[in-house]
């Protein structure tokens, strides 16, 4: 889809208190800050240098004084604790963290995932009633999960089973009534509705270590697991979470742990280790266990201390990483078939398409495939032979996916998720209805601005102005994602040099000049399209390129067009 270039103007007057050029002399990364909206120099100097000092008081979260007291008695009783999770990246480093923080008080508590092909996610009846015969809980630590399950925890009340929830999931109407509902978006007033479970759980554990120290436990060494999981659950890197991920990330690079040692070999990843390894090659081997089989390797590798173990386990997740790549082209491929025949981008504001073969641990990655190349909202779903659908849906900025889907429930078994992420459950014959159903929701919620899609640029450069200095402010705005994107920067009057090459029949490198200043850049895919007639306005990323010991700028190339005059 044809995106309409949008230069970032500052709609706000930025502080006058906070002296800008003192901060920065560079004009572009002065503008990047003003337009975040700090309020005073403290604000920028804790964005550029964030510290674990500035980490708030874990008891501010709801219920956690609740939840700490019933886990402490837990410990000292010698009760039987079970810790269950989920079978995603954030789900299994919950759990790990967890569970090493209770084995430091002594505890053993069990760790239990559902199978996301037979019991779906979180705390299903089947699931809970398969945990409930394993492991026969006293206290059930649901992580990543509970928010919704009113029934399932009412039923283990019942059974003498007490209940913690530590969830970031959206509340549907009331809360279970349980111990304790760690989860800020049950209180609209609470500053921590960026957070994820394992920042839920690292913040719990902080809490745990101020009511009772665990000599010899380090918690700041498990931030390569909360790194790990804040990325890849794609929350904002925004307050706490961005401390967890700069300082995580260097955890990761230097991690102890045998698994994680593993992990960044097969995925050839070298520190210093981004937010970007994470997101594209950590994060979806993690994934991939529980994408098509049992996320239980995946566990077992963060928390094995065996290194031939963790070998192992590593080429096994990347192996099923491969596979899982097939599966998922493979379906892709199949939906852009059907989007040829019945997708027509003037009427339709979402994307909803369902099937019997498609493998369900696969299709939020298609979904969210093709919410960015159409810019819709996209809802897949799966259906067994008996007729019930499994189905993952992605966002485009404007809608809310748990909204939306609230406006169809009729249609819906069940569902769940975040603004940007949800998954739902439903039966064959109401898909249909469901469809248009979901299709007019988001007609209603998307103005034709939110349908239109957009390249958002932050600022002009000259090639002139692309040096050290900027690489090393550029590399202070990191870690990059969700609520702090990379900057896209672009270019007027870039002329190429010589004739593009080709790499794997796909991505180009091109050797570019504007006036008398050349560079190199790489621009991924760019082989798949015709070129615009030079010259170019080029969009582009750049990064930091480790080569031969030495650190430079590289250009990634976004998208080019015919150079037009400026707006």
């Amino acid at each position: 889809m044809e995106r309409r270039w949008i230069i970032a103007t500052n709609d706000k007057e930025p502080n006058a208190a906070v002296p800008w050029a003192e901060i920065c002399g560079l004009p572009c990364i002065a503008e990047l800050l003003k337009r975040k909206g700090f309020r005073c120099t403290d604000e920028v100097n804790a964005f550029l240098q964030p510290r674990l000092s500035s980490l708030s008081d874990p008891f501010l979260l709801p219920h956690m004084e609740a939840a700490v007291t019933r886990i402490l008695q837990a410990i000292d009783r010698g009760e039987r604790i079970v810790l269950f999770g989920d079978y995603d990246v954030d789900g299994i480093t919950s759990l790990a963290l967890l569970s090493e923080m209770l084995r430091s008080y002594g505890a053993a508590p069990e760790l239990f995932l559902p199978l996301r092909m037979e019991e779906g996610y979180g705390m299903s009846p089947e699931s809970v009633e398969r945990c409930c015969e394993q492991y026969r809980p006293q206290l059930l630590i649901a992580v990543d999960c509970g928010t919704s399950s009113i029934a399932e925890i009412a039923a283990l009340k019942q059974c003498g089973v007490d209940v913690i929830v530590l969830d970031h999931h959206e509340p549907k109407s009331a809360l279970p009534d349980c111990v304790a509902v760690v989860n800020p978006k049950a209180d609209p007033d609470s500053a921590f509705h960026y957070l994820c479970s394992v920042g839920l759980v690292f913040k719990l554990c902080h809490a745990l270590l101020k009511t009772r120290p665990a000599p010899g436990f380090d918690l700041k060494a498990q931030l390569d697991l909360v790194a790990l999981g804040t990325v890849a659950d794609i929350v904002p890197l925004e307050k706490e979470n961005r401390i967890f991920v700069q300082r995580g990330t260097r955890e990761i690079a230097r991690s102890t742990r045998p698994g994680i040692r593993r992990l960044m070999e097969v995925a050839a990843v070298r520190p210093p280790v981004a937010a970007e390894d994470i997101a594209f090659r950590l994060g979806p081997r993690l994934n991939a266990a529980g994408r098509l089989a049992t996320a239980e390797k995946a566990l077992r590798l963060l928390l094995t201390r065996d290194e031939t173990e963790a070998a192992e386990l590593a080429a096994l997740l990347d192996a099923q990483n491969r596979e899982r790549q097939t599966v998922e082209r493979k379906i892709c491929a199949e939906a852009e078939d059907e989007l040829t025949k019945a997708f027509d981008p003037a009427r339709d504001a979402a994307i909803v398409l369902g099937a019997r073969d498609w493998h369900p641990g696969v299709l939020g990655i298609v979904a969210s495939r093709l919410a960015r190349k159409y810019h819709r909202p996209a809802i897949m779903v799966a259906f067994d032979s008996n007729g019930l659908g499994k189905g993952s849906g992605r966002g485009i900025e404007g809608l809310s996916l748990v909204e939306a889907l609230g406006r169809c429930e009729k249609w819906l078994e069940k569902f769940g998720g975040h603004e940007m992420a949800a998954g739902l459950t439903i039966r064959e014959e109401n898909f249909p209805a469901f469809a248009e159903a979901f299709r007019g929701a988001a007609r209603e919620l998307l103005s034709e601005e939110n349908l239109q899609a957009r390249l958002h640029l932050d600022h002009e450069l000259a090639f002139s102005e692309l040096n050290a200095e900027l690489l090393r402010w550029h590399e202070m705005l990191q870690p990059f994602g969700s609520g702090n994107a990379q900057p896209m920067f672009f270019a007027r009057g870039v002329e190429p040099t010589v004739a593009p090459q080709v790499l794997k029949e796909k991505h180009l490198v091109l050797r570019l000049r504007q006036k008398n200043r050349f560079q190199r850049a790489i621009f991924f895919d760019g082989a798949l399209s015709p070129l615009p007639r030079a010259p170019w306005d080029m969009a582009f990323r750049v990064n930091a390129d480790q080569y031969e010991g030495e650190t430079r700028l590289q250009i990634h190339v976004e998208a080019l067009r015919a150079s037009a005059p400026p707006e």
